[in-house]
């Protein structure tokens, strides 16, 4: 079992960047695939990103040239970094941990099993 404790949200003016951080406590991330997912209030939970255990990488399309999502096993820690924020990436943002390595179903977020509590990210216009 994992447990993701997100940070580095905050109040940035649109153009600017945040790197948010997961950091995992329990098991090693390294088996785990890896996801980022974003919620307005009112709205379903979208999925951002995610990291496979075999070092291959997704994202959503809204934010594809912009994000990056990385990982740092030694530190057990997984990072995205946001560039070229826009207010439509307002949302709290979850870090999510799943334990199956396939890639069907990573872009739901139902298929995670792990969930940290959330960081807001703000953009302002």
């Amino acid at each position: 079992q994992v447990q993701p404790v997100e940070s580095g949200g905050g109040s940035v003016q649109a153009g600017g960047s945040l790197r948010l951080s997961c950091a995992a406590s329990g098991r090693t991330v390294r088996t785990y695939s890896m996801g980022w997912f974003r919620q307005v209030q009112g709205k379903e939970r979208e999925f951002v990103a995610v990291s496979w255990s075999d070092g291959k990488t997704n994202y959503t399309e809204s934010v594809k040239g912009r994000f990056t999502i990385s990982r740092d096993n030694a530190k057990n820690t997984v990072y995205l970094q946001m560039n070229s924020l826009k207010p439509e990436d307002t949302a709290v943002y979850y870090c999510a941990a799943r334990e199956s390595t396939s890639y069907s179903g990573s872009y739901s977020w139902v298929s995670y099993n792990y969930w940290g509590q959330g960081t807001q990210v703000t953009v302002s216009s």
